[in-house]
């Protein structure tokens, strides 16, 4: 059986272990100050989850909002060091918050601040994953955030939404709650009055894609629908259930679950989880674009021949995963590329029969093989 309500987040038989993301529009008020109050509702849900057998993840925001109050620089635009040094400040304040509510509910934190990087790289993929089970196991409630203090724009999520999907993926997740200021996603701007909430999304295309608004809706957050979709497609190439709530109530993952308020994104998939950690990459040496053929052929289930290849960009080595492109410029797949770049170029377009002496040694079976390709 599968996540298929929302109600479903809250049986530990069909949703063991959950991660629940908090943005910072929920936790920080217009002074920048923490809604303790109302977190404490949160807390209340967490330990009720925990008491039904059901393991928790926080992924929580808040730290620069927090930080930038107490440096001065709430409500300003600020630089990076700004931000940075907000985040360094805020950090401590945030964290002390989550341990002492969750001490006086009989519960342990543990912080863990992560970076991209910390999610690309395969070993640190793994470390990460290892210790999110070794705290499960002690019945600790991991606290995560991004590093917001050290994070720059090329190493950095950028956003909790997707920090939270792959956080879900290492730590072998059944379901995601992204707890919001909005109540699911519509049609169509919710403000206008024919706007209608959609219920379920089963997979998310181009035409859902089209319905989300890039910008975040409140002042301190750094998300915003966009974001929200893309933790979805991370989640789902896991089978991971993914939900956006109104987390504005008291205790909103009860409030969700009974009221049905939000909206569920069900995975068409359920991808090894070598192949979700592939499929949730988000920074790239470099690119194939391909043929008709080939791209007919991925789609086949076949792996990426370099007689299909027409065009390479970027420096990537071999190890590297890199995306796949169609003739119109539409990612459709990523994949770990048996070779670098110069000899990937170097056979582009060739049979197998001709690399030997382009290359001057046997060729690989593939660039890219099946095993270690996931389409889009």
């Amino acid at each position: 059986m599968k996540i298929d309500k929302l109600a479903d987040f809250s049986d530990p038989s069909l949703c063991h272990r959950l991660v629940v993301k908090i943005g910072s529009a929920l936790l920080v008020d217009d002074d920048g100050e923490i809604r303790t109050e109302w977190l404490r509702t949160v807390i209340e849900d967490v330990r009720e989850a925990r008491d039904r057998g059901q393991e928790v993840v926080i992924v929580s925001s808040g730290s620069i909002a927090i930080g930038a109050k107490k440096l001065g620089f709430f409500g300003k635009r600020r630089s990076l060091s700004e931000a940075q040094a907000s985040a360094a400040v805020g950090q401590i304040t945030l964290a002390s918050t989550w341990s002492d509510l969750l001490a006086e509910q009989g519960m342990t934190a543990a912080q863990m601040l992560l970076t991209l990087d910390d999610f690309e790289g395969r070993r640190r993929y793994l470390n990460a994953s290892s210790t999110f089970g070794r705290l499960l196991k002690s019945s600790v409630v991991p606290v995560v955030n991004e590093n917001d203090s050290i994070a720059t724009g090329e190493i950095r999520f950028g956003d909790n939404d997707r920090l939270a999907a792959r956080v879900a993926q290492s730590c072998s997740a059944d379901g995601v709650i992204l707890l919001t200021d909005v109540d699911g996603l519509y049609d169509k701007h919710p403000n206008e009055p024919d706007a209608t909430r959609l219920e379920k999304v089963h997979g998310v295309t181009e035409e859902i894609q089209a319905m989300a608004d890039s910008e975040s809706g409140s002042d301190v957050g750094t998300g915003g629908m966009t974001a929200k979709l893309l933790a979805a497609q991370i989640a789902e190439r896991a089978g991971i259930a993914l939900a956006i709530v109104d987390g504005s109530h008291r205790k909103p993952l009860t409030y969700a679950a009974e009221n049905t308020s939000g909206t569920l994104f069900l995975p068409k998939r359920d991808d090894s989880a070598y192949k979700a950690w592939i499929g949730g990459r988000m920074r790239f040496n470099g690119s194939i674009t391909v043929d008709d053929g080939c791209a007919s052929a991925l789609h086949d289930g076949r792996s990426l021949l370099a007689a299909g290849i027409v065009k390479v960009d970027g420096d990537f080595e071999r190890g590297d995963v890199i995306t796949i492109h169609d003739l119109v410029g539409r990612m459709i797949a990523k994949g770990m590329t048996e070779y670098d770049a110069e000899d990937c170029d170097a056979i582009k377009g060739k049979q197998n029969s001709k690399q030997e002496a382009i290359l001057g040694h046997t060729p690989r079976s593939a660039v890219i093989h099946r095993d270690q390709l996931v389409l889009l």
